[in-house]
């Protein structure tokens, strides 16, 4: 049977399990709900590469991405930030959609999945 490992886990959910060589990034919100797009998706984006980092691996190695947005009139912003942010040729799989989020004044949500 192959180790789970579990990074900083809760009563209800790890914020990231690492399974096979494969690390599985919890949807991550931003610490602060501004109204800017742009600024919660730094704020998350950052979030995910340091427990990416903590898992052993970096946002290079993202296979797929899903990203929900409160807003999808908003997708230009928030692609505008992860445009710049994701690693020059190593592009994920990436799917995102309109949700209403479950913290209120968040709008943005990203989850990954990245090889170790």
């Amino acid at each position: 049977m192959a180790d789970i490992k579990r990074f900083q886990t809760g009563a209800r959910m790890s914020q990231v399990v690492v399974h096979q060589g494969v690390a599985y990034v919890a949807g991550q919100v931003a610490d602060e709900a501004t109204p800017s797009v742009a600024d919660q998706t730094k704020q998350v984006l950052s979030k995910i590469e340091r427990l990416l980092a903590e898992a052993g691996t970096d946002k290079s190695r993202i296979v797929m991405a899903n990203v929900w947005l409160s807003d999808i009139g908003r997708f230009a912003e928030m692609n505008e930030v992860w445009d710049a942010w994701v690693s020059p040729g190593c592009a994920p799989a990436r799917a995102t959609v309109q949700a209403a989020l479950a913290r209120p004044g968040r709008v943005v949500e990203i989850s990954a999945v990245a090889a170790v």
